[in-house]
């Protein structure tokens, strides 16, 4: 069942993704001030949301384990991360990119983009925080733990450009054709997160039985 969803949703985000590079690059106008360029925004923006949607999930089921410790949780929250950190590197990458045309520099250490780099910092730092557990309830109770305070800087990265001033602009309100095609964009990158996560989820499930396995032969 898992398996065939995975193929359906593949097969819509492919559709997806012909559609709407089609509309960002041929149907829609150069930006007035930025020309061609402000085009990564259709990137940069939704893999930043699409991130802070997957560290909230991952949050959620990181306090889900606490409470019920069951291990499931725990291969929610270690798969969604790991998609998760993938596009706050995107995240990172195509805002450099902007930034180095736009302003004229690679990066600035203001807020925003500290913030950015310190949750980037921190996440992969929960990874490589479970590689160094072998015992599989020792390893999902501190990885939880870790995972909700590593998701005390989201807000922050999230609302920095409010707190501070920064060299990052505030949100800007988009054109209905621009807009429509940011959030068809945003859909097709939350179609691959899921597809993503659900490859990722099997991964995790054959590891937790090989541990049990591993269990079993010591017992």
């Amino acid at each position: 069942m898992r398996e065939k969803l995975i193929y359906v949703l593949g097969a819509v985000a492919a559709i997806l993704l012909v559609r709407n590079l089609n509309v960002i690059l041929n149907v829609l106008p150069d930006e007035a001030n930025q020309g061609a360029m402000y085009r990564i925004l259709f990137f940069h923006v939704p893999a930043w949301w699409t991130a802070g949607l997957a560290l909230m999930l991952s949050a959620g089921t990181s306090v889900a384990y606490l409470w019920t410790g069951k291990l499931r949780y725990d291969a929610v929250s270690v798969s969604v991360t790991e998609v998760a950190v993938v596009f706050l590197c995107i995240g990172l990458a195509t805002g450099s990119i902007w930034a180095r045309i736009i302003w004229g520099i690679w990066w600035t250490w203001d807020a925003r983009l500290t913030s950015a780099f310190v949750c980037v910092l921190l996440y992969g730092g929960y990874l490589l925080l479970r590689n160094g557990i072998p015992d599989p309830t020792q390893r999902a109770k501190i990885s939880a733990v870790f995972n909700l305070f590593a998701f005390a800087d989201v807000p922050i990265v999230w609302f920095s450009i409010r707190w501070w001033r920064t060299q990052h602009p505030q949100p800007m309100k988009l054109p209905p054709e621009m807009m429509s095609a940011f959030l068809w964009n945003w859909l097709f990158l939350i179609l691959l997160t899921i597809i993503l996560v659900l490859l990722r989820l099997r991964q995790e499930e054959m590891r937790h039985d090989i541990d049990g396995l591993r269990r079993f032969a010591h017992a």
